[in-house]
């Protein structure tokens, strides 16, 4: 049987697939669809360091080969997902990567040292939050903004920190870089680019938001270029998303240079999608005689 794991930062994941923030709760919804001790790994829905009650609905909206989302980050904080989230994920044999949001530097390190002595494996820190004291410009949109945001956060934490790399930038490659100057021991990109739509029948948005969060397999070319971008600009790992519904998806962004994937929407059209795709991908080592998933690591130059 051909060798399935993959490394992060030290960490070792079983297999390299995992679930994309937002689109799996923190597993207990998906339990009893998944085995979540068959995923490389499960990254929670965004904590923050307080109760955050999200954007007024409607907040998600289908679009062709995807769909808009302006949910707000709605989460209970950080005291409840302590007390239930973290019980309920340790009772499988699966990493646990949180995915930490907040409005300001502050709110961010807040929950990064909350967390540093919880049993958790790595970090997460999204950074397409709006900066509330830079008039709300995301903390992933500006190089040094989301350097500094880097740096502060590796103080605090006691895990790996995986920064999330927002799409709606000029310039990939510039904020990988920036994020490894600041410290990042992990890049996950792409989350997801921002769009609009109208209901001409209502003659008004789709979202109560104007703008959400576009995903789904429409976002896979321009996030696997994406990939191979960065791949070709930093040493650190990289975790590939955007549009992942199978095997053939998730192989595409390991071989423009992904170490691990993550799998987001797919999740809402299919529960099953992160098991499929962690067969499929073994099958396929098997099929084309690979011995071990990191010989295919970055293969495409």
């Amino acid at each position: 049987m051909s060798k399935m794991s993959v490394n992060l930062a030290g960490v070792t994941l079983k297999n390299p697939v995992m679930t994309a923030s937002g689109t799996f709760g923190s597993g207990a919804e998906y339990s009893e669809f998944v085995d979540l001790n068959n995923l490389g790994a499960v990254v929670t829905k965004g904590v923050a360091n307080v109760p955050w009650p999200g954007n007024p609905t409607p907040r998600v909206a289908e679009t062709t080969g995807g769909m808009l989302n302006a949910i707000g980050l709605q989460n209970p904080g950080i005291d409840v997902f302590c007390e239930r989230d973290i019980p309920f994920l340790k009772k499988y044999d699966t990493k646990i990567i949180v995915n930490v949001c907040g409005k300001t530097t502050e709110d961010y390190c807040e929950v990064v040292e909350r967390l540093a002595d919880e049993p958790v494996d790595m970090l997460e820190i999204n950074v397409s939050c709006p900066n509330v004291k830079e008039g709300g410009i995301a903390f992933g949109q500006n190089p040094k903004a989301l350097e500094a945001i880097t740096k502060e956060v590796k103080k605090y934490a006691g895990q790996p920190v995986i920064m999330k790399l927002s799409p709606n930038v000029t310039d990939i490659t510039e904020m990988a870089r920036a994020a490894e100057s600041g410290g990042a021991d992990v890049v996950s990109l792409i989350n997801t680019i921002t769009g609009m739509k109208i209901d001409i029948n209502r003659r008004t948005f789709a979202l109560a938001n104007k703008t959400g969060g576009m995903s789904g397999p429409a976002v896979k070319p321009v996030a696997v270029r994406m990939v191979y971008q960065v791949a070709n600009a930093v040493k650190i790992p990289i975790i590939g998303m955007g549009g992942i519904a199978s095997a053939e998806d998730a192989l595409e962004f390991i071989m423009a240079g992904a170490t691990a994937v993550s799998v987001g929407t797919a999740n809402f059209i299919n529960p099953y999608t992160t098991q499929e795709v962690v067969d499929g991908m073994a099958a396929f080592l098997k099929k084309q005689k690979v011995e071990d998933i990191n010989e295919l690591i970055g293969c495409v130059k």
